[in-house]
């Protein structure tokens, strides 16, 4: 049945598109409230991520919060690298790993790296970012 008014309800069935992927992946809940609790902004630029390395890392004491928080920088820093650096995207790969790409072609697994910042401070999300931004 096909109501003009109501226009197209049927939805595509699949992965939204990388627009979408991106808007999901910059969610970030955990990080973002600890971040706002520490007085932190979050606004996706390559300053709020030497604001986030700046943290005392007190989640390090539980280690379901420092693996989802861990999780949650590594996407961070995927969307301030997608939002900033032109020519970068998401990529999902065929493992399900959200990954971003250069238009070199270079793949950047931003969630391991935000996993290592959470576990051991190190490399510094700012470091990161800055060897992604000049790659």
């Amino acid at each position: 049945m096909n109501i003009p008014f109501l226009g197209n309800r049927r939805r595509k069935i699949g992965f939204p598109d990388s627009e979408g992927i991106g808007e999901l992946l910059a969610e970030c809940e955990l990080l973002r409230s600890q971040a706002y609790r520490a007085g932190v902004r979050l606004d996706d630029s390559p300053a709020s991520l030497a604001a986030l390395d700046q943290l005392v890392p007190r989640w390090r004491d539980d280690e379901e919060t420092s693996d989802w928080l861990g999780n949650d920088a590594g996407l961070y820093l995927g969307t301030v690298i997608v939002r900033t650096v032109p020519g970068a995207a998401w990529e999902i790969r065929s493992d399900g790993q959200p990954v971003v790409r250069l238009t070199s072609g270079r793949e950047f697994d931003v969630v391991d790296s935000g996993h290592e910042w959470a576990a051991n401070g190190v490399p510094e999300l700012s470091q990161l970012y800055g060897e992604v931004a000049e790659a």
